[in-house]
């Protein structure tokens, strides 16, 4: 991958493939693709990159998972943000369980010739009507 490459399908296919890890269960693939000082804001709370990869200790964490409606903001020539809303099944006791969706943003650095996720937010979907 060229270190200069802002197209969006480049951090699309990033992006894909920290889902991919999560879907493997394989926090070695996580790892490498989270900055060392990688902080995630969850509805739960903050994580930084060991907690990412260690929820992977026991195996993969989603069953599938689908990425629709990425934008992508070039912050400057080293940091791009790539916003999209993700639906996925987690796995839950070895099994497929009900769809989550949430809009996600995630904050690509480009350090040593290669593009690293350094902040990631997820935020809920609200469905209209319902609280």
């Amino acid at each position: 991958m060229d270190a200069g490459d802002t197209d969006i399908s480049t951090f699309i296919e990033l992006e894909t493939q920290v889902w991919e890890a999560l879907r493997n269960g394989d926090a070695e693939a996580d790892t490498r693709l989270l900055a060392e000082e990688f902080l995630g804001v969850y509805p739960s709370g903050f994580a930084g990159r060991s907690d990412h990869a260690g929820q992977l200790a026991n195996g993969p964490t989603v069953a599938d998972f689908e990425l629709h409606d990425p934008r992508l903001l070039v912050v400057s020539d080293h940091d791009v943000l790539l916003a999209y809303r993700a639906d996925w099944h987690r796995i839950a006791r070895g099994r497929r369980g009900t769809q989550e969706s949430m809009y996600i943003s995630s904050l690509w650095s480009r350090r040593s010739g290669r593009w690293v996720n350094v902040f990631s937010q997820d935020s809920p979907v609200e469905v209209p009507g319902v609280r």
